[in-house]
């Protein structure tokens, strides 16, 4: 078989063995490409300005030629520059040529690199076609010039296609291979194109190509998201995963439910050597048959009569309104009632037709940062499964079957334990595992829901970045009709993961410093803003630390709320923050208001009827967007203002959900008085990055789990009672920058949406921050008692006007407002400030004047 390898492998297995044994070998390969390149381009060049003087000379050649010691040529490298230039140009493919001197040179700083040549096979297949291409278009677009523009290949090709097709047939050719090759590239979206994208497009591709960016993008999309699992060795047999096992199966009884993907997997012999370099593809999966060591006996499969039979009920119709009421109120096209008075015939209400010409960002502003997808080696599954095993057999624990799932980060291994085992056992030994294996991150899941098996998680030691590019441009993204898509990741079975902020309906993030707290609520943003027009939703930045959100300033005029004096669009200062919270609430109940008036139960509805123009504008309707608020550090607010920002936070997290107000509150600080029942009760989606202990992770997600993440953007999404373990996407500041000045550079609304006016308790002291339509009844008639006596006391107001204490307090804080007392002064009475009962009845003139 050996020899059979050696024969059948010739010249280039050689090279590749030398080159393996000494790396000195592809670097002399390199530096030899290099030079031949240089070569060739000088012979080119100095050919475009000699091809007349030594045209008759090489026409006429013969190997004698070359050792003719009297004949001279005007090429700059002599007779065998001349001879070359010439087979190239004359009887090749003319000017197009020069495409083999970049592509030598290319090879050759790569092999001086060390880099494999096979990473280079879509460049050499463009190259190839590119150059046909040019040689027949530059031969048909020259055909009159004596110099060979397209060589001997671009005339025969020219001149046959041109006397079949005619001259006008092979212009309409060329443009439509231009048009195809542009396409099948590019891949542009013709309903999102505009002058503006274009003209962007044309510029990144320029840079991308200069740079040499360009083909290294094109070699990433034309690499599939996931390959077909290579075979350990000649003769195994594969079996697609959601393809019922055979005969040979050991354990049909799981094979149902067995695969979460279409990927194909491989049923691998357990005592079969791995092979070094066979590679696996992230997102796939691998079964794994146990030899007689690893199993005891085969599980019973299902009898008739077993399972039972779900029945989908068919959906029932809603009764029709009686006749009467249909007479009285037309109908809309759900078959709902509508008021005489709503009725409008006209166009729907279009919230975007402020800013129709408003272009969602490109996905050309981001990067790639897959360079390689996840490619783990096949040696590396084969030695952690034996690991496992191992250690199982050690405590007499017996499976029956494993199967492996590749994610970016991390590979899932799934165990079937055999008949008798139980799980406790399995699951007390997440430290014995984690040791075998030597990794970091060991998590086992006992047992994975909805699935009969077990999860032990381990992490790859190639770890691959998700680009948020890559997660936006998934047809998962592209076509979710959510009311707020947020695309948070991928999952462990490398699935890109899109979920619905209005469903969860807020979001609670917590974890260590470092862990990717910041690049999460930057993912969640840009999600946002990639997918809503700045009509559908408005957000409220509140950023303690002052460094994290600040970018997003620029886009005050197009996505931010803020209150009407507000002096930044990120808030930053406590004080503020307060503020802004009690106006949400004040815009809630606002929001409230009119979905009662509008009979609605939520914000969908609302506007649903807004747009179908069944709601009055003059009856104080209006179109209501989202408005997401969002926290970038809540431990610092709980610290500095404690119950002023946990009481309307947890107001609004009960309430707001249906009014389409959602909050994103993150925290480097999981301890229970940051995070109190409060916010755990009205927070039922929360994601845990990594944390130092696991007192922690159970404060957050009330399980443990994120004290065994892998960091760096491995992260737990709890949400209701599912505990998804997701790798986050990436996003770099200079991209959130991008995306933010190509929105910003366009036309916005000529004032940011502004919350409600609400003024803290530091104005209600002042004199006439109170508004005097709302004094008391007995005001005056307190004012005039505390005036007389000059004795300022709650308990007198209440004993000689016989008040209760409630209202005589809520009196006195009006007089101080009025500035008729001074402020409390503990258990003495207050000052007062007024001394004349004819200056008092004055200033009471002056109230009721107001009033």
């Amino acid at each position: 078989m050996a020899a059979k390898r050696k024969k059948k492998g010739g010249l280039g297995q050689l090279v590749l063995r030398l080159g393996r044994q000494d790396e000195r070998v592809p670097k002399l390969m390199g530096i030899l490409c290099m030079f031949l390149s240089i070569y060739l381009f000088i012979a080119f060049t100095s050919y475009l300005f000699t091809w007349k003087e030594d045209q008759d000379s090489v026409l006429r050649f013969s190997w004698g030629l070359l050792v003719q010691g009297d004949l001279e040529m005007a090429n700059s490298l002599g007779r065998l520059g001349a001879i070359i230039s010439n087979m190239f140009f004359f009887w090749g493919f003319g000017i197009p040529s020069y495409i083999f001197v970049f592509l030598l040179f290319v090879i050759g700083l790569r092999l001086v690199k060390n880099i494999p040549l096979r990473t280079n096979l879509s460049l050499v297949w463009s190259s190839f076609w590119m150059l046909l291409f040019l040689s027949v278009l530059l031969e048909f677009m020259f055909r009159t010039s004596e110099f060979p523009w397209g060589g001997a290949f671009g005339d025969r090709i020219s001149t046959w296609l041109t006397n079949f097709v005619g001259v006008f047939g092979m212009i309409v050719l060329l443009i439509f291979v231009v048009a195809a090759v542009l396409i099948w590239t590019f891949n542009p979206n013709f309903n999102e194109m505009s002058l503006r994208s274009i003209q962007y497009n044309i510029k990144t591709g320029f840079e991308d190509l200069v740079s040499g960016r360009f083909w290294k993008k094109q070699r990433q999309s034309n690499r599939p998201a996931t390959e077909p699992l290579k075979t350990l060795r000649p003769g195994l047999k594969t079996k697609t995963a959601n393809r019922p096992a055979t005969s040979s199966n050991p354990n049909p009884a799981i094979v149902k439910g067995e695969a979460s993907t279409d990927q194909p997997a491989d049923a691998i012999d357990s005592d079969s050597p791995p092979a070094e370099k066979d590679m696996v593809q992230g997102g796939s999966q691998l079964s794994f048959e146990l030899s007689e060591r690893g199993k005891r006996e085969k599980p019973q499969a299902l009898k008739k009569g077993d399972a039972t039979l779900e029945i989908e009920e068919q959906p029932v119709a809603p009764p029709m309104p009686d006749l009467e009421t249909t007479k009285r109120n037309p109908l809309n096209k759900d078959g709902m009632v509508i008021e005489e008075d709503n009725v409008n015939h006209g166009e729907p209400y279009d919230p975007t037709l402020e800013l129709s010409s408003y272009e969602h960002p490109v996905l050309q502003l981001l990067e790639n940062y897959d360079e390689h997808k996840v490619e783990i080696d096949r040696a590396e599954l084969e030695q952690n499964k034996d690991q496992i095993i191992e250690t199982l057999l050690n405590y007499k624990i017996e499976i029956t079957k494993i199967k492996a799932t590749i994610g970016p980060t991390v590979t899932l291994y799934e165990i079937v334990p055999a008949p008798g085992v139980r799980i406790s056992k399995i699951k007390n030994l997440e430290d014995d595992i984690a040791l075998s294996l030597a990794a970091l991150g060991i998590r086992i899941i006992a047992p994975i829901p909805g699935k009969g098996t077990i999860g032990i998680e381990v992490p790859n030691k190639n770890k691959q970045i998700v680009s948020l590019k890559e997660v936006l441009m998934s047809e998962k993204f592209k076509r979710a009709k959510m009311n707020l898509p947020i695309a948070l990741g991928k999952t462990i079975s490398n699935e890109v993961f899109v979920a619905d902020l209005a469903k969860m309906p807020h979001l609670l993030i917590a974890g260590a410093t470092g862990q990717g707290k910041s690049v999460g609520i930057n993912v969640l943003l840009m999600s946002l803003l990639y997918k809503k027009h700045p009509s559908q939703i408005k957000l409220v930045l509140i950023d303690p630390k002052k460094v994290e959100l600040f970018p997003y300033s620029k886009l005050e005029n197009h996505f931010l709320a803020c209150l009407p004096d507000a002096d930044e669009a990120i808030i930053t200062d406590t004080a503020k923050v307060i503020n802004t919270l009690n106006s949400l609430l004040i815009e809630m109940d606002t929001r409230y208001n009119l979905l009662k008036k509008a009979q609605a139960r939520n914000i969908t509805e609302y506007n649903k009827k807004f747009v179908a123009r069944r709601l009055n504008p003059n009856n104080g309707h209006k179109f209501m967007p989202f408005i997401v608020l969002v926290i970038d550090e809540f431990a610092d607010l709980i610290m500095t203002a404690g119950k002023e920002i946990e009481l309307p936070i947890g107001r609004l997290a009960q309430l707001s959900r249906a009014v389409g107000i959602h909050l994103i509150i993150a925290t480097q600080r999981p301890s229970v008085n940051i995070i109190t029942g409060v916010i755990k009760a009205n927070f039922p989606a929360r994601i845990a990055y990594r944390v130092t202990a696991k007192v922690d992770s159970r404060t957050i997600l009330d399980t443990g789990g994120a004290d065994q993440l892998i960091g760096r953007g491995d992260m737990l999404l709890a949400f209701g009672s599912d505990l998804i373990r997701l790798q986050c996407a990436f996003v770099d500041t200079p991209e959130v920058e991008k995306v933010i000045d190509f929105i910003s550079n366009q036309q916005g609304y000529p004032t940011p949406f502004l919350l409600p006016e609400f003024h803290g308790d530091e104005d209600s002291h002042q004199p006439g921050a109170v508004n005097t339509a709302d004094l008391d009844d007995m005001f005056q008639d307190a004012a005039r008692l505390v005036v007389q006596n000059q004795h300022g006391s709650t308990s007198m107001i209440q004993r000689r006007l016989k008040l209760g204490y409630n209202r005589a307090g809520r009196i006195m804080d009006q007089l101080e407002a009025l500035g008729i007392v001074g402020p409390s002064e503990g258990s003495k009475a207050r000052e007062v400030l007024v001394y004349d009962e004819v200056e008092l009845e004055r200033y009471l003139e002056g109230i009721k004047t107001r009033k």
